[in-house]
């Protein structure tokens, strides 16, 4: 099953920004790490080579709560929250001991990428849309 999945990770320097903080478009890459780690846990990938299907990314956004500096520890939590016939929205809580970082969110759909063709939505493979479970949130 695809639900939810914890990742663990620490600030790398190259991550900050001039005031020493990380820097916003970081926490889309920890968003996204953490979805690829819950595929892999799961025994999947989400870029087979060959594949004919990928998964573009139709919305995104963050909101930021305290800051993450060089060489914290923190979590990424990332939670299926809806499934369509087309896309997979995830919600991702960062947090760092039991203080929030970040909140936010992020739709990816299912798009045909045939050589030669241009890229359509296409309903989610019916094997891999059994294994998708919308997460129900509890309290972190």
């Amino acid at each position: 099953m695809i639900s939810e999945h914890r990742h663990r990770r620490r600030v790398q320097f190259y991550e900050t920004d001039l005031a020493g903080v990380v820097h916003f478009s970081w926490y889309y890459r920890y968003a996204e790490e953490a979805e690829h780690a819950m595929w892999r846990a799961a025994g999947l990938t989400i870029a087979s080579a060959g594949a004919d299907i990928g998964w573009p990314r139709v919305a995104a956004s963050f909101e930021f709560h305290e800051p993450l500096r060089f060489e914290d520890e923190f979590e990424v939590l990332v939670r299926v929250a809806a499934v369509t016939d087309k896309t997979i929205r995830y919600t991702t809580v960062i947090t760092r001991d039991q203080t929030t970082i970040a909140t936010g969110t992020h739709t990816a759909i299912c798009v045909s990428k045939r050589p030669g063709e241009p890229m359509k939505a296409v309903s989610i493979p019916a094997d891999l849309a059994a294994l998708l479970k919308v997460a129900v949130p509890t309290r972190d």
